[in-house]
This record gives structure tokens, sequence and C-alpha cells, in this order.
């Protein structure tokens, strides 16, 4: 008789355990969480355009050349003209071939007795030869994208520095003689450290002591139709949080067609290897790149490489989106 009561009292335990668990309300899965959207900065993508056209219209932007010369004294100026204090860095430097190049560093300054800021970069120069063309490799390309693009959407963000007067110290750096690397068909001997060397000297030799912005940002290509601009692994490496918050702040403005979350393998010597190794400030690149080819875009380093290629739309995502970020930096 015992038996069966504890038989029986084990069973009325066992279906209460078990009404229990059936009664238990199923968790609901979480909500995805909602980006939260950033109102676009005023950026004119127009006037972008108009300084890549300014640029391209003094002729490929060579070290040593006429057209050269005419740039560093109009984009000095420009600076100069929305308030900043402009420093023009110049060197003779060699080049692979074994030709002096006189270059020029241009550095403007916007608010630079603020401690808080942020170093914006991209090169100036164009590539001398075509060396990814069929016809005409040995001549100098017009580089409205590859050094265009990104100087002219700099210079419309200094325009708006001027105009918004955000509470944050911004340095727009323009690196000279990047584009003067060693071609890969060139039959001398392999050197290494042949492209950027503006951007080498200056991290060697910077414009001031004891210069420590939060972080930079070069811009390297970002005028093309359609282009995507994925994480790359310099980038990722060194500054994965400035990687995260750019690439965020491009989502909240709408820009992700543009700004890819996917990760690529280096894209080669660019700027922001020499500021990150040398100079220790950590810097990502928006570059852009196809990772299905393993290639730039088709017009890169040849002479398709004009105004016809350059997209406002393009220009108009990548300058809200670093414009957006430096305004962030200022509240």
């Amino acid at each position: 008789m015992r038996i069966k009561f504890v038989i029986a009292i084990l069973l009325i335990t066992l279906w209460a355990c078990e009404s229990e668990v059936k009664k238990k309300p199923v968790p609901k899965p979480k909500a995805k969480k909602e980006l939260k959207k950033l109102t676009a900065p005023d950026f004119s993508a127009d006037s972008a355009y108009r300084f890549i056209e300014q640029q391209v219209a003094f002729g490929p932007r060579v070290p040593n050349t006429d057209a050269h010369r005419k740039t560093a004294k109009f984009l000095s100026s420009k600076l100069e003209s929305y308030g900043m204090g402009v420093t023009q860095q110049k060197a003779d430097l060699r080049a692979f071939n074994g030709t002096t190049l006189n270059i020029i560093n241009i550095i403007g300054e916007y608010k630079p007795e603020l401690p808080n800021r942020v170093m914006l970069f991209a090169h100036w120069d164009s590539r001398p030869f075509a060396d990814q063309d069929t016809e005409d490799r040995d001549k100098a390309i017009d580089g409205a994208n590859d050094g265009g693009s990104g100087v002219g959407v700099l210079m419309e963000v200094a325009r708006q520095l001027q105009i918004q007067q955000p509470n944050i110290g911004v340095d727009i750096f323009f690196f000279d003689a990047e584009d003067y690397g060693q071609p890969s068909g060139d039959m001398r001997k392999r050197q290494s450290g042949t492209w950027c060397l503006g951007s080498q000297y200056w991290a060697v030799n910077p414009h001031k002591e004891d210069y420590h912005p939060k972080y930079g940002i070069l811009l390297d290509m970002v005028g093309a139709s359609n282009a995507r601009f994925t994480q790359e692994s310099i980038s990722t490496y060194y500054a994965p949080d400035i990687v995260d918050l750019v690439w965020d702040v491009a989502a909240r403005l709408g820009h992700s067609n543009y700004f890819s979350l996917q990760n690529t393998s280096h894209v080669g010597e660019d700027d922001h290897l020499y500021i990150n190794k040398i100079a220790e400030i950590p810097s990502i690149d928006i570059i852009q790149y196809d990772p299905s080819t393993r290639a730039f875009a088709p017009h890169w380093h040849t002479h398709d490489d004009n105004m016809e290629v350059i997209d406002k739309k393009t220009l108009q995502a990548v300058g809200e989106t670093i414009l957006a970020t430096v305004l962030l930096e200022a509240k």
C-alpha cells in the first residue's frame, strides 16, 4: 500500500512539473535593432565635381611639371580662402627610376588651436604613365578619379567647415608623389617603398611636433559610378574601430550600397600604410575595389581615368559620410 502511495505522489509531481513546463511562455525572438538614422549634412556634390574639373584642367599633376606647380598654387590658395592655415611641405625625393622629384605636401589646418583633431587626407598627384593601358603607356594620365576625386571631396569639406564652423580641429592633407611607384612590368629590379613618397616623407618629418589627431581617413578613388568601398585589411588591422565608425555613419545615412561590409585583402601600398606604421596614427582607407575581380576600377592607371568616369552620386555619398563623421566628433 505504501509503495502504491509513493508511486501516486511521483505521478502527481511529474504531471505538475509537465503542466508548469507547458504553461511557461516561450520567449519571443529579440527584435532586430533599428538603425538610428542620421540627417545628412550639407555637402555639395556639384562643388566637389567642379574641384575635380579644375584639377584636371591644369593637365596631369606629375611632379616637376608646370601643371603640378599650378595645381599646388590653386589648392593652397583655395584652402586659405576657406580660412585655413596652409603649410606647403617641400622636399626633393628620389623616384624608383632615379628621377629627383620636387614634391609638395599641402596641409590645411582648421581650428589649429583645438587639441581634439581629425586627419583627412588624399593624394593630389597623378600617374606619370598609363602602365595599365594598351596605348600611350608612357604618357601621364588625367587621374580624375585616382587622386582628383579624393581632393575634390576634401576641398568641399573644407568649404563646408568654414560655413558650418563645427567645434572640432580638422587637418586636410594633400600628399604628393603617391602615384610615382614602380610599374609592375618594369624591367628593373623590384624596389620596395616606391609608392606614397609624400606620405612617407611627412610621417618621418611631420609639419609640427607632437601632432596627435584621434585618427585619419584616406580617400582614394572615391568618385566613379557605382563604386563599392570594401573594408580592406590594412584599415581593419590598424584601426578597426574607425572602420566600424565610418561604415556605421554611412549606413545611418543610407549609403550602404556604396560602403560594403565585405572584408578584402590589402590594396598594396597606399598612404594610410605609412601613416599607421611610421606616424602611428590609426588610419583607414576608403578606396574603390572589386573583390570579385581582385582589381580596382577598369579605368585605373589608364587614359580612361578622366572626367567621364566621375559620378556626382558617389561624391555625394562619400562627402556626406566624411563630413557627418567629423561633425559627430564635434558634439
